[in-house]
């Protein structure tokens, strides 16, 4: 089982330059023998972005919960207390819906997701993801929140990075919410409805149609795309 120092010192050394959230899931699902692992920035607008996965799967699963406003992280978030659910296949339905049947598709059946906090000031969540259903025993729920603790030093490095620019590191999944954001304004206009309304339709046509938030986002603003009250509705 290793400390949070160990966890920090095997991501700052690993010589790859790479995204330092991403080294840390990719640490994480390799040492602790996991499907997937990823890491969000949430705040009390919502999920903000994908700061680190460990692959395509967790890559996958973070945006989901991004596109649905529902999932394990953002649960984890607002409770400020770790969310574990040990068999998707019995709850998952109930808890989270549309992220429980993607999730539960994908191979999924346990999940745990951990909030990342420093002080009094809540940063994300941290969501570990295994094939098989079951409880984290002590020893791997210590290690889940050393894994915890690493992340939000992670997070707090990159954010003391000097100068007015933002580490790449952060710059990317916000410029991934600023994109929605513009999307969500735009649309609110286009269909004479509200703001939470739009972001709404947004969601609602990204996952009906089976394509990332994103594309949605930039098709409508590029004008390409229209999307209305009530579409998809039963007549």
């Amino acid at each position: 089982m290793r400390t949070t120092a160990q966890i920090l010192d095997a991501i700052y050394t690993d010589g790859s330059g790479g995204n330092l959230p991403a080294l840390l899931c990719v640490d994480c699902t390799t040492v602790l023998d996991l499907s997937a692992t990823g890491m969000a920035l949430i705040n009390d607008d919502g999920h903000q972005g994908v700061l680190g996965a460990s692959g395509p799967l967790a890559t996958r699963l973070e945006d989901l919960q991004f596109e649905l406003g529902e999932g394990p992280g953002l649960d984890a978030f607002r409770a400020n207390s770790p969310v574990l659910e040990p068999d998707l296949s019995v709850n998952a339905m109930t808890r989270w819906p549309g992220f429980g049947s993607s999730a539960l598709s994908e191979g999924v059946r346990a999940v745990l997701a951990l909030p990342l906090q420093a002080g009094a000031t809540p940063m994300g969540a941290l969501c570990l993801y295994r094939s098989t259903p079951g409880r984290w025993d002590d020893d791997g729920t210590a290690s889940a929140l050393a894994y915890a603790d690493a992340a939000v030093a992670v997070l707090l490095r990159l954010q003391a990075q000097p100068g007015p620019a933002l580490h790449p590191d952060l710059a990317a999944p916000l410029a991934y919410r600023a994109v929605v954001h513009q999307a969500t304004g735009f649309l609110a206009v286009q269909a004479s409805v509200g703001l939470a309304e739009a972001l709404l339709l947004l969601r609602a046509h990204a996952y009906a149609s089976e394509r990332p938030l994103l594309q949605v986002a930039r098709e409508v603003l590029a004008g390409t795309l229209r999307i209305q009250p009530g579409e998809g509705e039963d007549d």
